[in-house]
């Protein structure tokens, strides 16, 4: 017979550290991960059922803290995983319903393939956890040094997540500490900490509230809770003003026509209508008013550069002349206006197209192109298929309509757009790299982050915003999102949405920029700022459990 798991009741851990989960929970460690890592989605948008998620957090660490062995420990950290990247990243399998070249079963079966190798990031944090406080301390060490522990190793696995094979950033356990639109929650601290201490910062207050629970301690049990709940709903502060007046435009684009040549025209006709300057009865100079305009990722169907071989401009236009695409662009917005959409660029050799740049082209009112930016962050699988060589005979394709890949730009940079300020640029899913969205050299006076969200169901695109909020806070600039299908918003430099166009509607906003703050100490260090906090949370715990035993 084969040996019995280090995970059931017969290899039960030693008393003073099995006492703080309850019998049920101790007997069966496993699903006790699985049900812990599910319940910790549930913090995220568009559930933002943030006290479940921290009682989650708390339970998931004391089920790590409670493995007898390194290997216990490491699985029950992967099933917890498995379990909770599962459920947030449900809204992938929703982009195998808009292609035609894969199954639609497949989305079902990425999710949790994904979610497999995600998992080994917090596997991994629970296992230098548990190794960390056995070296430094006593196999029977308290829970809440382990906790300030597991805090730090999650810090740092989270930023490994962020950039190993190119990243994964998506849903930080931070998230779960972001307030509603209307203030920013525990996450005002981003500004000091960064978001992956944020997450961190999760685990200290989800582990330490499940301390007091276990430990019976129900007045100081309470009063934690009830100052968790008044930094949740803490107010935002006073609101500033800017200078710049801008017009949003959400068309409602939606994703079965986006690629439809047959439907190009009547695309560019709705987002006109939607942009045309508005011009009250006693103000017929509105037309010639100065303004920034806003359209989404795949906002124009035209390619608006000049050089390309004619048949690209036939097959995949709406105007088929790219200088005429242009000057009809320019008198939508009108003279004193300067458009920054979403558009798409060729790589031309030999005459034929051997690669794209998705962009972001700043257009003036007279048709000329000012400035562009391509997208550095591109999507695997999405933009580009990763080992084309070996998928491409087996079957896979790109969830992008196109044979062609997309190439990366050079990184985060600010444009000079003269009187309509300096405009940081990223593009979609680009806006979820903590530390990765601006220029170091230059800083911007706002992020523009336009995106195609209608891939992606009901929980991807208010996950998208509420990361687009958590870089306004962590940067101090306002971050402005145009979108497709939804949901756009203007984002001020508290995270406060001051407006928004729910999803499948379509409309526009118009409105003043909010201005930026002064730059935060995030935005000077950066990553490095987290990662220290990880270092200080890891040194602590090993003071503490010391101490706890000397």
């Amino acid at each position: 017979m084969a040996r019995s798991d280090s995970d059931n009741a017969v290899a039960a851990p030693p008393m003073a550290r099995a006492d703080y989960l309850p019998a049920p929970l101790t007997r069966y460690p496993r699903l006790t991960a699985i049900g812990a890592g599910l319940l910790a989605a549930t913090g995220f948008p568009p559930l933002a059922l943030w006290p479940i998620a921290l009682l989650a957090v708390g339970i998931f660490a004391a089920t790590i803290h409670a493995a007898p062995t390194a290997r216990s420990a490491f699985v029950r950290g992967w099933l917890f995983g498995v379990a909770h990247f599962t459920l947030a990243n449900n809204w992938i399998a929703t982009a195998f319903t808009y292609q035609a070249e894969m199954p639609q079963f497949l989305g079902w079966l990425a999710v949790p393939l994904l979610s497999l190798y995600l998992a080994v990031y917090p596997a991994l944090a629970a296992l230098a956890a548990w190794w960390i406080i056995r070296r430094a301390g006593h196999a029977n060490t308290s829970f809440l040094p382990f906790v300030a522990a597991l805090s730090g190793t999650w810090i740092v696995t989270e930023w490994l997540r962020s950039w190993v094979f190119t990243g994964y950033a998506w849903d930080p356990l931070g998230l779960i500490l972001l307030g509603g639109f209307e203030r920013p929650g525990l996450a005002a601290v981003l500004p000091v900490i960064g978001t992956y201490a944020l997450s961190g910062l999760v685990l200290l207050l989800g582990g330490g509230l499940w301390a007091l629970v276990a430990e019976r301690r129900w007045v100081a049990g309470v009063v934690t809770a009830a100052l968790i709940v008044a930094g949740m709903f803490l107010p935002a502060g006073a609101m500033r003003e800017g200078t710049l007046p801008f017009t949003l435009v959400q068309p409602d684009l939606r994703q079965p026509e986006l690629d439809d040549p047959t439907r190009f025209e009547d695309q560019f006709q709705r987002i006109t209508r939607l942009t045309l300057p508005m011009i009250s009865a006693d103000d017929r100079a509105g037309a010639r008013s100065r303004r920034l305009v806003m359209w989404p990722e795949s906002g124009v169907p035209d390619y608006l550069r000049d050089g390309y071989p004619q048949r690209y401009y036939d097959r995949a236009t709406a105007a088929g002349d790219p200088a005429f695409a242009r000057r009809r662009i320019g008198r939508v917005i009108g003279s004193e206006s300067l458009l920054l959409t979403g558009s798409v660029d060729l790589e031309i050799e030999d005459g034929r197209a051997v690669g794209a740049r998705n962009v972001v082209t700043a257009l003036d009112g007279e048709g000329a192109i000012r400035a562009s930016y391509a997208k550095a962050h591109l999507v695997p699988y999405g933009e580009y298929l990763a080992l084309r060589w070996l998928l491409e005979p087996l079957g896979a394709s790109r969830l992008v309509a196109g044979s062609i890949d997309f190439w990366p730009g050079p990184g985060p940079q600010t444009l000079d757009l003269g009187e309509y300020g300096q405009a940081g640029i990223q593009i979609c899913y680009e806006i979820v790299f903590s530390g990765q969205v601006t220029d170091p050299d230059t800083r911007p006076d706002y992020i523009f982050n336009p995106s195609n969200d209608g891939w992606f169901g009901s929980w991807g695109p208010p996950q998208h915003l509420a990361q687009a909020r958590m870089r306004a806070i962590e940067e101090g600039l306002p971050v402005l999102r145009s979108t497709t299908t939804g949901i756009s918003a203007v984002i001020d430099a508290r995270g406060v949405v001051r407006d928004h166009i729910g999803m499948h509607r379509a409309a526009r906003m118009d409105g003043i920029v909010p201005p930026a703050h002064a730059p935060t100490l995030f935005s000077r260090l950066g990553n490095v700022l987290p990662l220290a906090w990880a270092i200080l949370l890891i040194g602590l715990s090993i003071l503490a459990s010391r101490r706890w035993h000397r």
